[in-house]
C-alpha cells in the first residue's frame, strides 16, 4: 500500500486503481480497506479509487488524542493525492465521516454518496443506553475487545445478542477484535446523532455539493428512515432505496449507482 502524510504527520496508507476521476472510498465501524475492494474492483473501469485504512486501522498511523478534524484532514489528504478534488463514498458511519468531511471541504469534494448512515432520527428503534460510549472506552481500556465488539454490536447497532453469538464464531470475528480500539473513534464521528432527534438543515449549510443518499430495501425501518430524513435535510441532495439490500449492500448494486451518480 502507498501512504500520505495527514497535516498532523500521521501516515494514511491507501491503494489506488482504476483510471478516470477520483472516487475515495469512506468504511464504516470495525473496517479498513479490504472491506471497500469487492467495490473498488468494480468502480475502478471508470474511477480512480482510492480505497484507504482509517487512522488507527492496518497499514495507517494514529495519534493520540483522537479527534474528529483529524479524519477529515486525512481524506483531505488523499484528495490532495489525487489532485485536488474527488467524489467521495461513505458507508455507515464513513457515510457521516464523509458528509463531515464535504460539510469542511466543499471545494475539494465534487460529488457526495452516503449509504445508510445510522443517525436514529424517531422512535422507530430504541436508543442505545445512556454511557454507551464509556461503557465501549472502558472495555477497550481493560483489553476486553471482544466484549467491546459485542456490546457494540447490539446495545449500539441494535443487532440480535443470538446474531451477534454467532458472529463471534465466525472468521471475521478475529478482524473485528483487531480493530475494537477504533469504536470510539466511530462514536466520536457519531457526535450524539443516535439521539432520536430530527436532523436540522442547519446542521448541513455548508454542504452544498451535489449528495446522493441511499439505503436498503430490507434494511431496518430507522436506518431508512435516517437516511430519508438526511436527503431532505440535505441542500441538494436526491435519495435512493436499493430493492431487497441490506447494510451490507452487494457490492455491484452499489457500484452501479455510484456509476450513475458520479459519471
Amino acid at each position: 500500500m502507498a501512504k500520505v502524510t495527514s497535516k498532523d504527520g500521521t501516515h494514511i496508507a491507501f491503494d489506488r486503481a482504476g483510471n478516470g476521476p477520483a472516487l475515495i472510498l469512506v468504511g464504516g465501524a470495525l473496517s479498513d480497506h479490504s472491506g471497500s475492494a469487492p467495490l473498488a474492483k468494480l468502480l475502478a473501469p471508470h474511477f480512480t479509487v482510492f480505497s484507504y485504512d482509517r487512522r488507527g486501522r492496518g497499514g495507517s498511523g494514529d495519534k493520540a488524542p483522537y479527534a474528529v478534524e483529524r479524519e477529515i484532514e486525512d481524506i483531505d489528504a488523499l484528495i490532495t493525492e489525487a489532485g485536488g478534488a474527488a467524489f467521495v463514498h461513505g458507508h455507515s458511519s464513513g457515510a457521516v465521516l464523509a458528509l463531515d468531511a464535504a460539510t469542511k471541504l466543499p471545494a475539494r469534494i465534487r460529488k457526495l454518496s452516503v449509504y445508510e448512515p445510522p443517525f436514529i432520527t424517531d422512535d422507530s428503534r430504541s436508543l442505545p443506553p445512556e454511557g454507551y460510549d464509556r461503557k465501549i472506552s472502558e472495555l477497550v481500556a481493560n483489553n476486553r475487545r471482544a466484549d467491546a465488539v459485542e456490546y457494540f454490536m447490539t446495545a449500539v447497532v441494535g443487532a440480535p445478542a443470538p446474531a451477534v453469538a454467532e458472529m463471534r464464531k465466525s472468521p471475521m470475528w478475529k478482524g473485528m477484535e483487531g480493530l475494537a480500539h477504533t469504536l470510539p473513534y466511530d462514536i466520536a464521528v457519531l457526535d450524539g446523532r443516535m439521539s432520536g432527534k430530527s436532523l436540522t438543515k442547519a446542521e448541513w449549510e455548508g454542504l452544498s455539493v451535489p449528495a446522493l443518499v441511499m439505503d436498503g430495501g430490507a434494511s431496518p425501518p430507522w436506518i431508512r428512515n435516517s437516511a430519508v430524513a438526511l436527503a431532505k435535510a440535505l441542500p441538494n441532495a436526491q435519495h435512493k432505496t436499493l430493492a431487497g439490500q441490506q447494510h451490507n449492500a452487494a457490492p455491484d448494486v452499489v457500484a452501479a449507482e455510484l456509476v450513475k451518480f458520479f459519471s
